[in-house]
């Protein structure tokens, strides 16, 4: 009888764990060059989801961008693995983001993001910052294939 409960502590915690890790972690995989060299197509990678608050500048994130939507997609709109170039209150990157002018401070909640691969790389350049309720979280680690 009592190792019967035991049992059923140990499962129930376990249960409760699995539930919490899948609560505030996702495992994303990465498609398309953006990120290249850092990350490429088919990597899968680690995701903590936090508020844009808790981002700063230089950590790669995953979010749906802006105006990426089209309206074959529907409510799976593609997330994006970028680089936040700037978080809540910094200032905004020199190469600007459209409609803001230099010196201007990103606004709280929102981020502005960048693809290391510039030359094929849809993001705040383009669509200008991004609003944290599209913020999944922050790339934590990256997952090896096993072979």
């Amino acid at each position: 009888m009592r190792a019967a409960v035991s049992l059923t502590v140990l499962l129930a915690a376990a249960v409760a764990g699995v539930s919490w890790l899948r609560r505030r972690y996702v495992l994303v995989t990465v498609s398309g060059a953006s990120m290249e060299p850092a990350y490429g197509s088919g990597d899968r990678v680690w995701v903590r989801r936090v508020p844009a608050g808790e981002v700063r500048a230089g950590q790669v994130v995953v979010v749906r961008l802006p105006h990426l939507e089209s309206a074959d997609a529907g409510p799976e709109q593609p997330w994006s693995i970028k680089r936040a170039t700037a978080a809540p209150g910094d200032p905004v990157p020199r190469d600007g983001v459209p409609g803001w002018e230099a010196g201007a401070r990103v606004p709280p909640g929102c981020l502005v993001v960048r693809g290391d691969n510039a030359g094929d790389s849809y993001d705040s350049r383009h669509c200008g910052h991004v609003p944290g309720d599209r913020l999944l979280g922050v790339v934590v680690r990256r997952v090896r294939a096993v072979s």
